[in-house]
């Protein structure tokens, strides 16, 4: 493991200021390779309607876009199908909807699904929970949504923990020795929304002090905000 966390930490290191969402960009480990390579598989799965579920900032849109980057497919935001005619999903092999919840329009969906199911589509929903735990009415929809293929993101591994905190101080132009970085993964709660916080956190400190990020800033940091 720490031969593996060193490696990688000499090729985070080399980033430039990008958020680009593309294929070199998505660190894969224990934690997403099971939704990671799910998608690279298409269209070799079991069901037509599969759900990639996770905790915000967990990569799930990462993950589409590099499918995408691969195969063709149509972004459907669900507030729009009322006034999308749905037999024009015949002219896509795949059909996305990100950021599922529970506020949604049951028998609007379910006609979706119907649709996906007539011109024998795939559908690829994603979510923050799994869609077999979303508190759904209609029998029909929360069958159908039982019935999905799974593919959870787990909250981050150790070596994840460290390329999302260097990607993302990359992301804001900050460089930290690798120390610093070993000193925060080791503390930092296994969550990718904290580790956000954590690294916008430090952002706006070193946009305020105007000077380089030390161990004391940190340890204050992560004392006051993320104990």
């Amino acid at each position: 493991m720490e031969s593996k966390i060193k490696d990688l930490r000499h090729q985070l290191f080399d980033f430039k200021f990008n958020k680009s969402l593309n294929v070199n960009d998505f660190f894969v480990s224990d934690s997403n390779f099971y939704a990671y390579n799910l998608l690279l598989s298409w269209p070799k799965w079991e069901k037509k309607i599969i759900n990639i579920f996770g905790e915000r900032y967990s990569g799930k849109t990462h993950l589409i876009e590099i499918f995408l980057e691969k195969n063709k497919g149509l972004k459907l935001d669900l507030n729009d199908l009322k006034n999308y005619d749905l037999d024009r999903l015949r002219l896509n092999e795949n059909i996305i909807i990100e950021d599922l919840s529970e506020d949604l329009d049951e028998t609007l969906f379910y006609s979706l699904i119907d649709t996906i199911d007539k011109y024998n589509k795939f559908l690829i929903l994603t979510s923050d929970k799994s869609l077999s735990y979303l508190n759904i009415k209609l029998d029909d929809l929360k069958s159908r949504l039982k019935n999905c293929l799974f593919a959870e993101i787990q909250k981050p591994d150790d070596i994840l923990i460290q390329a999302l905190i260097t990607k993302n101080l990359a992301d804001y132009q900050i460089s930290l020795d690798p120390k610093l970085i070993d000193f925060i993964s080791k503390r930092i709660k296994r969550s990718y929304g904290k580790i956000k916080e954590f690294v916008c956190t430090i952002d706006e400190i070193s946009l305020k002090k105007k000077k380089p990020i030390s161990l004391k800033i940190i340890k204050e940091i992560l004392e006051e905000k993320f104990d």
